[in-house]
């Protein structure tokens, strides 16, 4: 509640989720969108769409990361809605795929300027140590409510609108946005000028890339971002085609999923005071490996059916859940108060480099080879994904990763020469 007291970190967090939910209303009527121009292939126009959406986020996001304390944030928070809200408001009236394409690239170009813009703002406004740390968990809680909350607004909405009104509603919640960002007192950053850019850029994924349990996080983004990729990508093109289901059945299916990551969730709390993270993920690991073979014993047996689908979906964003909810804990526990910011920033972009991998099969080879195809393939990238994390991320360090980083994990702290020189 204390966070919550403060009146810019108020603001400026309820700005986030409004965008947030603005994004997750488009990607929904995205896939309706690209079902109306490309019919059968919109699995492959979807996918080729998010694909740009991931590498708008593996590249923009780092590069705004090392280079925000050089702009005017508020200003910049504010652009970045404005350009979100007048690309959505575009993306109805075009005739043509590539036209999405060109949209899609300025849309998600913005919103991933706008994660790491919002995050170094944070310490700036949340001053104390246990807040600020409450206030990056709140921020990661938001993105998955976001992938909850948002096909079921979706679904009740196309109960009674078309999908090209959902345009208009994220083109208003983008404009709402902007307003309470104008409404925040965001002081400008002083530039810091002891790293180079490209250092701040890397220096959280260099703490990945050596800490055991980070490792088994990245190979963990594999599996959630092969089992999410089946849901995201193929649920219009399975439900309108294989199930002959409307517009509204395809949100209610990603509503779906949506509901086993809201069961995981109000379990998970109580679950990890008892049972190590590590457990905990892996299992969910072992669930989505399950909910990827599950659809392909669906589709490659012919027993495609509304019940089968809406429990292989369910068990597929429980699975989702037990791997991401816990991952914010692992990650303060790993690195030191004063690498937290660059080890968020290290899992939006490695997270977001995982679904690059996988939307593509998803999409192209889910159109031109068949669903069964491609989801024999990210079925198989899950089970790797899963070995990986077992092996990178040894069970010895699942306690430890509950109570902090070894000694060895821990960043040396920087030395005071002017106390070395009055010693001398």
């Amino acid at each position: 509640m204390s966070l919550f007291a403060i009146r810019d970190y108020r603001r400026l967090f309820s700005a986030q989720v409004i965008a947030l939910f603005g994004t997750g209303l488009t990607t929904v009527a995205l896939g309706l969108f690209a079902y109306e121009l490309a019919g059968p292939r919109a699995g492959l126009v979807l996918g080729t769409a998010l694909t740009i959406k991931m590498v708008m986020y593996v590249v923009i996001a780092p590069l705004a990361a090392a280079y925000v304390d050089r702009l005017p944030r508020r200003a910049f928070l504010v652009f970045l809605d404005v350009v979100r809200a007048a690309v959505v408001l575009l993306l109805p009236l075009v005739t043509e795929v590539w036209h999405v394409y060109v949209l899609i690239g300025l849309l998600q170009a913005a919103s991933a300027a706008f994660t790491p813009t919002f995050q170094a703002v944070i310490p700036d406004i949340v001053t104390e140590e246990s807040d600020y740390t409450r206030a990056l968990s709140a921020s990661q809680v938001a993105y998955t409510m976001e992938s909850l909350l948002s096909p079921v607004l979706a679904a009740v909405a196309l109960a009674f609108m078309s999908f090209n009104r959902l345009f208009l509603g994220t083109s208003a919640g983008f404009v709402l946005s902007a307003l309470l960002v104008l409404s925040t007192r965001i002081p400008d950053a002083r530039p810091n000028t002891r790293t180079t850019a490209w250092d701040r850029a890397a220096a959280g994924i260099r703490t990945f890339l050596r800490t055991p349990r980070l490792r088994g996080i990245m190979a963990l983004n594999l599996v959630v971002a092969a089992a999410g990729s089946i849901v995201v990508v193929n649920t219009v093109n399975h439900v309108r085609a294989d199930l002959g289901g409307s517009q509204s059945d395809v949100a209610w299916m990603l509503a779906a999923s949506g509901g086993g990551t809201l069961l995981a969730a109000l379990a998970l709390p109580r679950l990890l005071d008892r049972i190590a993270a590590r457990t905990v993920m892996v299992t969910g690991a072992g669930v989505l490996v399950g909910g990827t073979i599950a659809a392909v014993t669906l589709t490659a047996a012919g027993l495609t059916t509304w019940t089968g689908t809406a429990i292989t979906w369910t068990v597929i964003g429980i699975g989702m859940a037990l791997v991401v909810t816990p991952t914010g804990k692992v990650l303060r526990a790993s690195v030191a108060p004063n690498a937290i910011p660059e080890a968020f920033a290290a899992q939006f972009s490695l997270s977001h480099l995982a679904w690059l991998v996988t939307y593509p099969i998803a999409g192209w080879l889910g159109t031109n080879a068949g669903l069964t195809a491609a989801w024999s393939v990210l079925a198989a990238l899950a089970g790797a994904g899963t070995i990986g994390a077992l092996l990178l991320w040894p069970s010895h360090e699942g306690r430890r990763a509950e109570t902090g980083p070894a000694m060895s994990d821990r960043p040396a702290p920087p030395i005071d020469r002017s106390t070395m020189s009055k010693a001398a």
